[in-house]
C-alpha cells in the first residue's frame, strides 16, 4: 500500500474513527460533566434522587400530558416515567444534556404505557376513544395562549401528527430522531409536522404566520 493510499488529511473524519475505536485510551470524560455528576449523585443517594425527581416532575408531567390523551392517566404515566428515569440513572454517561436524556425516557415510557392501555382496552371489549372527538374548551389568541388550551388543541389532532409535533417541538428531537422513535420514514414525519402544525394553528386561531414558540411555550 502506497503512502498516497493512506493520505490521512484527505480522509475526512479519520480522527473520529480512531477515537471511536480507541475511545477509552483518550479518557475525555463526559460531554456534560455537571449533568453527569448530578445524575451520579442521584443514582447513589436517596436524598439526591428525591430532589432530582421533584425538580423533574413538572417537566415529566407536562410532556406526558402532551402525549397521553385525557387527564385521567397522566399521574400514573408520569409516575411510571419517573421510575424509569430512576432506574436508568446509573446508565447515564453525560453524552447528552440530562434533560434531553430524561425526555427520551419519558417518551419511551409513555408510548409503552399507551400501547399496554390500548391492548387492555381492546381485550376488554371497550370502545376506544376517538382521537378527533375531544372539543377545545376555550378560545385563545396568539397573545394569550395557555398550556391547557394547547393540550386541548393537541387532543384534537390526528394522533400521529400530535406525537410528531410533541417529540419535535416539545422534546426537542430532530426529525431523524422523531422518525426513529415513531418507526416512520423521515419524509412521513416531515409531512406530519407540516400538516399537524397547520391544523394546530387553525384550532388555536393563530393564523399561518404564528411562530412555533407561541404554540409550544
Amino acid at each position: 500500500m502506497t503512502t498516497a493510499a493512506l493520505d490521512f488529511p484527505r480522509w475526512h473524519g479519520w480522527r473520529d474513527v480512531v477515537r471511536g475505536f480507541f475511545g477509552p485510551l483518550f479518557n475525555e470524560g463526559p460531554a456534560f460533566p455537571v449533568d453527569f455528576a448530578k445524575a451520579q449523585r442521584a443514582a447513589s443517594d436517596r436524598g439526591a434522587a428525591g430532589v432530582l425527581m421533584a425538580e423533574l416532575l413538572p417537566r415529566v408531567r407536562n410532556l406526558v400530558r402532551y402525549l397521553a390523551r385525557g387527564d385521567s392517566g397522566v399521574d400514573d404515566h408520569a409516575q411510571e416515567a419517573l421510575v424509569a428515569i430512576l432506574r436508568g440513572l446509573p446508565g447515564y454517561r453525560g453524552d447528552a444534556p440530562l434533560l434531553a436524556w430524561v425526555d427520551r425516557i419519558v417518551v419511551r415510557s409513555t408510548f409503552e404505557r399507551r400501547r399496554r392501555d390500548r391492548l387492555r382496552t381492546t381485550r376488554e371489549g371497550a370502545e376506544l376513544p376517538d382521537d378527533d372527538a375531544a372539543p377545545m374548551r376555550q378560545s385563545v389568541s396568539s397573545f394569550a395562549l395557555d398550556r391547557r388550551a394547547l393540550v386541548h388543541a393537541l387532543e384534537r389532532l390526528n394522533p400521529q401528527q400530535r406525537d410528531a409535533l410533541v417529540l419535535h417541538h416539545a422534546a426537542g428531537m430532530s426529525v431523524p430522531e422523531v422518525a426513529e422513535s415513531l418507526a416512520s420514514p423521515i419524509e412521513t414525519v416531515r409531512s406530519r409536522l407540516r400538516l399537524g402544525m397547520s391544523q394546530l394553528r387553525e384550532f388555536l386561531s393563530l393564523g399561518p404566520a404564528a411562530p412555533v414558540d407561541e404554540v409550544f411555550p
